[in-house]
């Protein structure tokens, strides 16, 4: 009995967090794409950062990776089977794998699309064909599980499911999009239904919820198929919407707050709005501050850096003041991509599989160095990620790790 408690408790210490070092979910901690680490190389060298380890056998798919500790998670394809997978962060090795349902094919690109989310010692997982999983994060065995089209009546989008897991608290939220269920919360333990946002019946576009406190009443934001929306994270009631950042074909990018504001974009034409967000006797109210078609954000992700807003309108990536809007400047950078800070730095990746470092700051693009990635066939769209002085990118069914950190810096894996 006491060798197999040792055993337990060596697992359980394996998996812990390394503060300051890990990404445990869709665009890290706070869900915001920034990393609080420094010491890494300010320019990389010709052909990139040296690279630790690349794995392939990831099989298919879009999500980009979740780390804690000493592992890291993403999701694939094996066979018929929608996966995630469980790998060593020191070297990639695979620790476990678990089948969540049958794969999804899309002319766009087969396979899931969305990160895990990693919560203490359980992984939540949410499939491209809605079905929705805790697991332990040791072996990857099952707490519950449960398809959420089916349980709420919900329809898949026509790209398919692309929503990471958010966890509040005790709630489990994601986006069904069923009639009176468009945002549901479980109780994260159970799966058991806390409450679903009976006032709001959208379907789900390709966005992920963020969570906010906004003077008290704590908000889940999010885009849904036609609107943004915030619904208060007590007992999902829809406070308000706001359809003019909307467009009717796709609405992916993840919402920025800061300061009791939020930046809703899309693409297709769109642009981007600044909601002004007000507390009064337990609702939010939203006022648009402004409006811009300079930032037409289609599903690489924004952020917000010392009160400027980052990203790629369309295919140039563009800078803007966030309190007004104003454009400081644009660039065509690696083309349409995605992009994660840390350290002063932005770190791009185009979806023609080229990767760059870029200065963070409005004066204006300065690049420090890119390189290639190996063209598998379709467009490398998984967002990347830095922890504890790695970099982290996903290329269909290939995974690579390298080393970001400037030399004689402290800390790092």
């Amino acid at each position: 009995m006491k060798r197999s408690f040792l055993v337990v408790l060596l697992m359980v210490i394996g998996v812990m967090a390394v503060p300051g070092q890990d990404w445990p979910q869709w665009r890290g901690p706070q869900r915001t794409g920034l990393s609080a680490e420094t010491g890494l190389l300010k320019e990389w060298p010709a052909g990139g950062p040296r690279k630790v380890w690349s794995i392939q056998g990831l099989g298919e798919g879009y999500g980009a990776v979740a780390v804690r500790g000493d592992r890291l998670v993403v999701q694939g394809t094996t066979g018929g089977a929608s996966v995630i997978f469980c790998l060593n962060r020191a070297d990639g090795a695979k620790i476990w794998s678990t089948a969540l349902g049958p794969k999804r094919d899309e002319s766009r690109g087969n396979g899931p699309r969305a990160t895990p989310t990693i919560d203490d010692d359980r992984v939540y997982v949410l499939t491209e064909n809605g079905d929705l999983a805790c697991l332990r994060l040791r072996d990857g065995s099952t707490v519950w599980r449960k398809n959420i089209l089916r349980e709420f009546g919900g329809e898949n989008p026509h790209w398919m499911i692309s929503e990471s897991p958010l966890v509040d608290g005790n709630r489990l939220i994601v986006s069904p999009g069923g009639k009176n269920a468009g945002i549901v919360a479980l109780d994260k333990m159970t799966g058991a239904r806390i409450w679903v946002a009976a006032d709001l019946s959208d379907e789900a576009a390709y966005s992920s919820s963020i969570v906010a406190d906004i003077s008290g009443v704590r908000t889940i934001l999010n885009f849904t198929s036609t609107a943004a929306v915030g619904v208060r994270a007590s007992d999902g009631k829809l406070m308000f919407r706001y359809d003019r950042a909307a467009n009717g074909t796709a609405n992916c990018a993840t919402p920025v707050f800061a300061d009791n504001r939020v930046f809703f974009s899309s693409a297709y034409g769109t642009g981007g709005a600044l909601l002004e967000l007000t507390a009064g006797n337990g609702v939010v109210a939203a006022r648009e501050a402004y409006f811009t078609r300079e930032m037409m954000n289609h599903h690489g992700g924004m952020l917000l850096i010392n009160g400027y807003l980052y990203g790629f309108s369309n295919a140039i990536l563009t800078c803007l003041e966030f309190a007004t809007g104003k454009k400081m400047w644009s660039h065509r950078s690696v083309g349409k991509g995605s992009m994660t800070y840390a350290d002063g730095m932005l770190y791009l990746v185009g979806e023609d599989q080229t990767v760059g470092l870029a200065e963070a700051g409005p004066r204006g693009y300065f690049e420090k160095g890119r390189f290639p990635l190996e063209d598998l066939g379709r467009p490398t769209w998984a967002h990347p990620v830095v922890a504890g002085g790695r970099l982290y990118i996903r290329n269909q069914g290939t995974l690579a790790c390298y080393d970001i950190k400037a030399a004689g810096a402290a800390g790092g894996r």
